[in-house]
C-alpha cells in the first residue's frame, strides 16, 4: 500500500502532533492575545478546542519560560503540563519555538507529521484545517502550506524529515 493511500483522510490527522506557537510577547498589542475572550473560551483555548475536534495524535504548546499568564490559562483549560514545551528565549523569535518543539522529547511514538500553528489564529475553521490534512496525506513526503491571495499562510504541516532537520 502507498504511504499516501495509508495517511489518507483522518488517518493523517491521527498520526500529526500539532504545534500551537504560544511564546510570543504581544508586545505591540501590550497584554496577551492568545487569552484574549474568543466565543466561550479564550483565542488559545479555541484553538486546542478546534484541534481536538480534528481528532489529531497530540497538541502540544510552547510557551515562554516563566510566562505564567499563558501557563494560568493552559491550567484553567485543562491543557496537560506533559504537552507543554518551554521556550527559554522566546525573545529570539518564532523559529526558536520551532527549535524547541523539534528537539522536544515527548512527543508520541508513531506521528508522522507535525502542524506548525500560530497560537492566534483562532479565526481557522475545522474544515479548512481538514482539507489541509487531506492536501498533505495526498503529498506526504512534503512540507504543505496554504496560500491565500498569492502570499503563504499558517498552518504548515512538515512531515517527519523535515521537522526533525
Amino acid at each position: 500500500m502507498s504511504e499516501a493511500k495509508e495517511l489518507a483522510g483522518p488517518a493523517l490527522a491521527r498520526k500529526s502532533g500539532v504545534v500551537i506557537l504560544a511564546a510570543g510577547s504581544s508586545s505591540r498589542m501590550g497584554r496577551p492575545k492568545l487569552l484574549l475572550p474568543w466565543g466561550a473560551t479564550s483565542v488559545l483555548g479555541h484553538q486546542i478546542q478546534t484541534w481536538r475536534s480534528l481528532s489529531v495524535g497530540q497538541i502540544a504548546t510552547v510557551v515562554a519560560a516563566g510566562d505564567t499568564t499563558v501557563q494560568t490559562e493552559l491550567d484553567r483549560l485543562g491543557f496537560s503540563t506533559r504537552d507543554r514545551i518551554l521556550n527559554p528565549h522566546p525573545e529570539e523569535g518564532m523559529f526558536s519555538s520551532i527549535r524547541c518543539a523539534a528537539v522536544w522529547q515527548g512527543w508520541y511514538e508513531g506521528l508522522t507529521h507535525w502542524v506548525i500553528s500560530l497560537g492566534d489564529q483562532p479565526h481557522l475553521r475545522p474544515e479548512t484545517l481538514r482539507r489541509l490534512l487531506d492536501f498533505s496525506a495526498s503529498q506526504p513526503a512534503k512540507a504543505c502550506q496554504p496560500r491565500r491571495l498569492g502570499h503563504l499562510r499558517h498552518p504548515v504541516i512538515l512531515p517527519k524529515a523535515l521537522f526533525e532537520r
